[in-house]
C-alpha cells in the first residue's frame, strides 16, 4: 500500500497555522494576565502621580491584576520614557505622561532623544490642571501685580521655580504676557519647587493645585493667581489671572497615559478602553473636581490630535519667547 504525505503535510501545516492564530486571539482576549506598571516621570505628590494612582486603583478593580506605579523623576522625563520604550512592549509597561513630556520636549529640545508622537501609541486622556502662581512667603508683594511690578522694576533680579519644561514654559509665557524679565530655576518635581517657595530659596513658582493647596490652607505660601478662566474651588479665594490684572492669560499641565508604539493593536486597544472606560465615570469626575482639577475624557484619536495641537502650541510660544532650546 502507497501513503501519499502530501495531503497529510498540508492538513498539518494548515493545523499549527490554526493553532498560532488561536494562540494569538486568546493572548489578546486574556490580556491583562499578570501585574501592569505605571511608569511616571515625577516625583510622589505631582499631579501626573495624583492621576496615575488614582487609574491604577481602578484598573486594577475592572481587570483583577496587580498595577504597580514606579516614579521615576529627573532629566525633564527622559529617564522615565527610557525605561517605557526599552522596556517589552507588550502593554503591561503603561506611560503616565504629561503636557512636558509629551509636547513641550518636543519644542524645548534640539535633540530629544524620543519622539513623543512616532515612539508612543495613544491610550487616554486622564485630566488638565490649571497652574496656580504661588510665593513666597516673604516676598513684599500679595497679588500678581505686585509680582509684575516688583518684576518691572527689577529686571533679572527676580527668579522662579519650575519643577518640569512645562512649568518652565508658563513662567517664559508669563514674562512675555506681562513684558517682564525673571529668570527661570529648575527643581525636580512639584514636590520640591514648593519647599523651595515655602522656604524662600525662590521668589515665585507655578506648580498644580495639589502642590499648592495645603501650603497655602498653612499660610506657608501666598497664592497670587490661578492662571484659568475660573476660580479653583479648592481655593476659592485666589483670584484669576484675569481678575488680578493680566488678562486672558490661562496656562494648564494635562496628563495622559501611553504605550510604547510598538505595542500590538490588540493589547494596545484593550488597555485604552480599560482607561477610558475609567476617565468617563462620575466618580473620576469627582475625583478630580475635589483636587482642583478637570477631567478628560478623550480615547486615543481624540488624545493623538490634542497632543499634537499642544506640541504646536509650544513651539510657537518658545519662538515667541525666545526661549533657547537645550
Amino acid at each position: 500500500m502507497i501513503f501519499n504525505r502530501r495531503p497529510l503535510l498540508t492538513w498539518l501545516a494548515a493545523s499549527a497555522c490554526l493553532f498560532f492564530v488561536a494562540g494569538g486571539t486568546s493572548s489578546a482576549q486574556d490580556f491583562p494576565s499578570k501585574p501592569i506598571k505605571f511608569v511616571v516621570p515625577f516625583g510622589p505628590g505631582s499631579g501626573t502621580d495624583t492621576s496615575a494612582r488614582y487609574f491604577a486603583k481602578k484598573l486594577q478593580d475592572l481587570t483583577g491584576q496587580p498595577v504597580v506605579v514606579e516614579n521615576k523623576p529627573g532629566a525633564n522625563g527622559f529617564i522615565a520614557v527610557n525605561q517605557v520604550l526599552t522596556a517589552p512592549a507588550d502593554g503591561y509597561t503603561v506611560f503616565i505622561g504629561s503636557n512636558s513630556t509629551l509636547a513641550v520636549n518636543a519644542a524645548l529640545f534640539k535633540d530629544l532623544p524620543y519622539d513623543p508622537v512616532a515612539d508612543f501609541a495613544p491610550l487616554t486622556m486622564m485630566m488638565r490642571s490649571p497652574a496656580m502662581i504661588a510665593a513666597a512667603p516673604t516676598v513684599s508683594y500679595n497679588d500678581l501685580q505686585g509680582l509684575l511690578d516688583h518684576a518691572a522694576a527689577n529686571p533679572g533680579k527676580v527668579n522662579f521655580g519650575a519643577g518640569s519644561a512645562g512649568y518652565q514654559l508658563m513662567g517664559e509665557l508669563l514674562n512675555d504676557a506681562a513684558k517682564v524679565r525673571t529668570v527661570h530655576v529648575p527643581f525636580k518635581g512639584a514636590g520640591e519647587t514648593m519647599t523651595a517657595v515655602a522656604g524662600g530659596v525662590v521668589d515665585y513658582a507655578f506648580a498644580e493645585v495639589t502642590a499648592v493647596q495645603e501650603l497655602a490652607k498653612a499660610g506657608r505660601v501666598k497664592v497670587l493667581a490661578v492662571a484659568s478662566d475660573r476660580r479653583v474651588p479648592n481655593l476659592p479665594d485666589v483670584p484669576t489671572a484675569d481678575e488680578a490684572g493680566l488678562k486672558g492669560f490661562e496656562a494648564y499641565t494635562w496628563v495622559g497615559a501611553m504605550v510604547s508604539a510598538k505595542t500590538p493593536a490588540a493589547e494596545t486597544e484593550k488597555l485604552a478602553a480599560l482607561l477610558t472606560e475609567i476617565s468617563k465615570t462620575d466618580e473620576t469626575r469627582q475625583f478630580y473636581e475635589r483636587i482642583g482639577a478637570i477631567p478628560m475624557t478623550g480615547g486615543p484619536s481624540q488624545m493623538r490630535t490634542f497632543q499634537e495641537n499642544e506640541i504646536a502650541l509650544w513651539k510657537r510660544i518658545v519662538a515667541q519667547a525666545k526661549v533657547p532650546q537645550r
